[in-house]
């Protein structure tokens, strides 16, 4: 199932080539704006445009010798142009202007990835919430049986989760796709303001309101905050799989392919492997959301004790978002449902999980008071977990005829207004 997984795509965005490439990008739009501007002849732009290269072999030797990426890049880039013309690259910027602006272009590319996995899970997800919507399996709460709910309604409750956090992940995206040509300390001290606006513009992206030489990293926090609540989310169904794969419950495994094996020494097991990869991979994510929130801490107008977390933490977390949304997919596309076993789940200890029906008949329509009513159906509810048999020993009290507890076990009578939820999600 290749579909849109594109783990090496973004690996590449976020490789030495690509992100050279992404500074050249920026300062050809800055020599762009110049000359938009005037202050470029259009001759030399043309030279700029169609010799401008670099290998990172030559930007490696230059560094060894210089101790600057930029500077090494800038060196190479201008080889490739010649003296006449490289005077007018970099012109006005300082290296941030040329390396934030960049980073906004990769994560925005990034992005792209992460949103089209979005789509296709939420897909996934909706269509499963329909498929099951009137599967009956039993709710839990504090891990104990409550009450019947259904299987697709559980899952309509992922969908919802996972489209609000697409809509926030968009949010942060646009917050965090800005550039900024301001040069040093953000003042436009020997630039023009307009060739900001007309670079940013080429680039696709915002101008920064203000910037102090770097672009403030509480935007990227923002954003890493979204990667983690989506991880998050992730975990979460996960855990819940891995619930409900337990021997005892067993409602639902992760697909099994014909040769695989589930342990080297108990040929009965079928683990859930992929979702418990998957709650390991949200902590990396977490784990690296703490150092992007580290980052809104530099001294005065810009140090660079951000950039070093930033080439590990970016990079590898959306790498990491990709996959574990590819990989959740793929394990929800295949997911075994045992709907045989999700419904004698709701039917243990004699129904036991109509406990509240009972109540509210004995209640409604019987005259008791609540506190009676709730005494004699918890004394049978309780007998039942020890051994014994809900409905059985309703029986023996004579309150209720044999219609009337019929109808406080109908677990088809939970569904009345799942509809009316499923109509929320109709479009």
């Amino acid at each position: 199932m290749i579909e849109r997984y594109s783990r090496e795509e973004i690996k590449r965005i976020w490789d030495l080539e690509s992100k050279f490439d992404y500074y050249l990008r920026v300062e050809l739009a800055v020599c762009e704006a110049y000359r938009t501007l005037g202050m470029i002849p259009l001759e030399a732009l043309e030279e700029i445009k169609k010799k401008a290269s670099f290998s990172v072999e030559r930007i490696d030797e230059i560094e060894r010798e210089v101790k600057h990426d930029v500077i090494a890049f800038l060196t190479a880039v201008n080889e490739s142009v010649g003296s006449e013309n490289a005077r007018y690259i970099h012109m006005g910027l300082t290296s941030s202007d040329v390396i934030d602006t960049a980073f906004a272009l990769q994560i925005k590319d990034s992005s792209k990835i992460i949103l089209n996995d979005l789509d296709d899970l939420i897909s996934e997800i909706k269509q499963m919430a329909f498929k099951y919507k009137n599967t009956i399996c039993i709710g839990r709460s504090h891990g104990v049986h409550a009450e019947v709910t259904t299987f697709g309604f559980k899952l309509l409750n992922w969908l919802d989760e996972l489209e609000r956090a697409k809509k926030s992940f968009e949010f942060a995206l646009a917050e965090v796709s800005v550039g900024q040509i301001s040069g040093p300390v953000g003042t436009y001290s020997n630039l023009p303001v307009e060739i900001e606006e007309i670079a940013c513009k080429e680039l696709g992206l915002r101008p920064a309101r203000i910037s102090t030489q770097i672009i403030s990293r509480d935007r990227h926090a923002k954003f890493f905050s979204e990667l983690a609540v989506i991880s998050s989310l992730i975990e979460k169904y996960a855990t819940e799989i891995r619930h409900l794969s337990r021997t005892e419950v067993r409602e639902v495994e992760e697909g099994f392919t014909a040769n695989q094996k589930g342990s080297s020494a108990m040929p009965h097991k079928k683990n859930p492997v992929l979702c418990e990869n998957l709650c390991g991979l949200a902590r990396v994510i977490r784990s690296n959301m703490i150092a992007a929130f580290e980052n809104i801490n530099l001294w005065h107008e810009r140090d660079i004790s951000h950039s070093s977390a930033e080439r590990i933490i970016f990079p590898d977390s959306l790498i990491l978002i990709d996959f574990m949304l590819h990989r959740f997919k793929g394990v929800m596309a295949n997911l075994v449902v045992h709907e045989d076993n999700m419904l004698k789940n709701t039917q243990l200890y004699g129904g036991v999980v109509c406990s509240q029906k009972v109540l509210l008949k004995l209640v409604e329509e019987k005259g008791f008071t609540r506190e009676d009513a709730y005494r004699i159906v918890q004394k049978h509810a309780l007998n039942a977990l020890s051994g014994g048999d809900f409905r059985k020993g309703l029986e023996s009290e004579n309150i209720l005829t044999p219609s009337e507890l019929d109808e406080c076990f109908n677990v088809e009578a939970y569904l009345n207004n799942i509809d009316k939820v499923f109509e929320r999600f109709n479009y």
